[in-house]
């Protein structure tokens, strides 16, 4: 049985007080609701890791990191390293979102090595994975997605690969207010584990959770989360706001 995931990335969102705000907000309003048993992680920009990660473990809540440096440490300025995230408290990062591959130029062979980062001070990737809609229109998705697995997580020995958490962002629904359709979401996600299964077995493959993460809110959430291979979601514009934030937790399993 694979894990449900609801992850909020709040992207470069929310100043201090306003951070601390939306969480009690979050908080109070699950605490007074039946849920399934969903891991909630918020990753929030660096400057609240510190400070949130008490208070969300308090409330049953985990903190991600939205990023994290290939290098441990050095002359790299403005750069936040795996271990820097981890002696925050939080226990994941993520890596490889669109926003990084597209403002940033991040390559596949970078977000490797951020991925060995992360695991060596035993951070759990959220590996984000995706094609554009030239890819898309062009009918070569199915290939951009293998090639983002295979060049940025087929080098993992299978115990480190067990650890991940992917996401599969279709770039062209992330912030348009367009989401992939039911088959749509369903057909790559399968496409994906069948990839894991080539590579690593059926043992690995059937357990690693796979999330969607293209505008995901609380009107289609629940259809998106009863596809038989999507195990959760990485919100992003939803998850600035705690009532639809709270819908789109407690739509899985419901």
């Amino acid at each position: 049985m694979r894990k449900k995931i609801i992850i909020a990335n709040w992207k470069m969102n929310k100043t201090l007080g306003e951070g601390l705000q939306l969480v009690e907000e979050i908080t109070k309003e699950l605490n007074t609701q039946t849920q399934s048993d969903v891991l909630k992680i918020i990753a929030p920009s660096f400057i609240h890791l510190a400070s949130l990660a008490d208070k969300l473990k308090l409330n049953g809540f985990e903190i991600a990191a939205q990023n994290c440096h290939h290098i441990s440490k050095g002359a790299y300025t403005g750069e936040v390293s795996a271990e820097m995230v981890a002696s925050t408290g939080a226990k994941y990062v993520i890596i490889g979102h669109s926003e990084r591959r597209m403002y940033f130029g991040e390559s596949n062979d970078l977000l490797a090595q951020k991925v060995n980062s992360a695991l060596s001070n035993n951070l759990t990737p959220v590996f984000c994975i995706g094609e554009n809609l030239t890819e898309r229109n062009a009918n070569k998705h199915l290939e951009a997605v293998t090639k983002q697995l295979k060049e940025g997580l087929f080098h993992l020995s299978p115990t480190d690969f067990g650890k991940l958490i992917i996401a599969y962002e279709p770039v062209w629904a992330i912030g348009t207010g367009v989401t992939a359709t039911v088959h749509q979401a369903q057909g790559m996600h399968n496409h994906i584990r069948s990839e894991i299964n080539k590579k690593y077995g059926k043992d690995i493959s059937s357990t690693i959770p796979i999330l969607y993460g293209g505008s995901c809110n609380p009107k289609n959430a629940k259809e998106l989360f009863a596809c038989i291979d999507v195990d959760g979601g990485l919100i992003g514009g939803a998850s600035l706001n705690a009532p639809d934030f709270v819908a789109i937790v407690n739509s899985i399993g419901n």
